[in-house]
């Protein structure tokens, strides 16, 4: 497709495209949509054949061949790992005698974290990059496309070309300048405070925890985690999205933007935490453990992040979707915005309809739960 000067493309994979180029767009730094971790994605098996995850990043390029936009895109084939559930849209189009599948996914996969979905050297370029996709999905009968966890800023962008908006809640922790994790208990009521004082001493007694980055994190570390990744996958999803190769993968081409928290028992790992930082947030991905430790898991995955976020100078932890046994460990509720185009009239106006009505109940849960976090309350 082109349009004057502007020239849009769909590749096969992001490893097509040359990583400069691709990181240029990506200038807040954020680890999952970067070339690193996309291809890192993709030369693992991660996503491709057999996976129903592929790879299809449409671009903007000018007449010169140079990337002035970008979309990381998959064909997919169904809806796991994807963290915004559409299953019951699935269901009803097919009821109704349409094709679900394949739709078209915007989205870092398997990785329900915020961040930007439209990479852009110039905001102008946002429209002719959706109609683009909306363009690869008439074209090739996929039934929708879908942007997940996109970053606040770009909202409008979505919404300026039509998409539906859909929200939802996760909880993140805010830096609010802390020094460290005593000044952000400071800020807590005292029995939650005590309560969390109580936990890490539990957590920590008889282990050893050490946070590992760059060239601490050695094979044997990678083979440790791997266990706990295969553990909480096979409970959690019924087998783990991400291959082995992917985490060697991930160690070598993020480099200082992978943060891995491991807990040892007598020099042997027993439980882990996989972080990535990006430029303003730390994000909390994958935790597993082989022993079932009291609190080992808020240890770990909350306060471990919370106390490195605050050295690394953050704004903020993203720990993963759901769970709402984040809000008494100091994360806050946020809304969360995914963007979807809807091929078919009918089956978007059926859709529009529901939206509204479950945006209103996922504002009511937010203030729900915005009044019973464990800070201090005013007056």
């Amino acid at each position: 497709m082109s349009d004057g000067e502007l020239v849009a493309k769909i590749g096969g994979s992001v490893g097509a495209f040359d990583a400069a180029a691709w990181d240029a767009l990506n200038p807040g730094n954020n680890p999952f949509v970067s070339h690193a971790f996309l291809t890192a994605m993709e030369d693992s098996g991660s996503v491709g054949a057999g996976t129903g995850w592929q790879s299809a990043p449409i671009v903007i390029e000018g007449e010169d061949g140079t990337l002035l936009a970008a979309m990381p895109s998959y064909a997919k084939s169904h809806s796991q790992g994807e963290y915004v559930f559409d299953h019951s849209w699935a269901d009803a189009l097919e009821r109704a005698g349409g094709r679900y599948y394949p739709k078209l996914q915007i989205a870092a996969p398997f990785t329900p974290a915020t961040g930007p979905r439209l990479l852009l050297s110039d905001q102008v370029y946002a429209a002719p990059l959706l109609q683009a996709a909306e363009q690869v999905c008439i074209g090739n009968g996929f039934s929708s496309a879908h942007a997940t966890f996109i970053e606040p800023a770009q909202r409008a962008l979505f919404e300026d070309a039509g998409w539906l908006l859909r929200s939802d809640i996760q909880f993140h922790w805010a830096n609010r300048g802390y020094d460290d994790f005593d000044g952000f208990l400071a800020d807590l009521a005292s029995r939650k405070r005590r309560a969390i004082r109580k936990e890490r001493a539990a957590a920590q007694d008889g282990v050893t925890i050490r946070r590992l980055r760059c060239a601490d994190i050695r094979p044997e570390h990678w083979d440790a985690f791997w266990v706990f990744y295969q553990d909480t996958g096979m409970r959690k999803w019924g087998s783990p999205y991400l291959t082995r190769a992917a985490f060697d993968l991930i160690g070598e081409r993020l480099g200082e933007q992978v943060l891995l928290i491991l807990a040892f028992l007598d020099d042997e790992p027993i439980a882990g935490a996989l972080n990535f930082i990006g430029g303003e947030a730390l994000y909390g991905r994958y935790w597993g453990c082989t022993l079932d430790k009291r609190f080992l898991h808020f240890e770990l995955c909350y306060y471990q992040a919370i106390d490195a976020a605050i050295e690394l100078g953050l704004d903020r932890v993203e720990a993963g979707a759901q769970g709402g046994h984040k809000l008494a460990r100091g994360y806050e509720p946020v809304e969360t915005t995914s963007a979807h185009f809807l091929a078919d009239p009918g089956f978007r106006d059926a859709v529009a309809d529901f939206l509204e009505r479950e945006r209103r109940g996922v504002a009511q849960d937010r203030l729900y739960l915005g009044e019973r976090t464990p800070f201090r309350k005013s007056g």
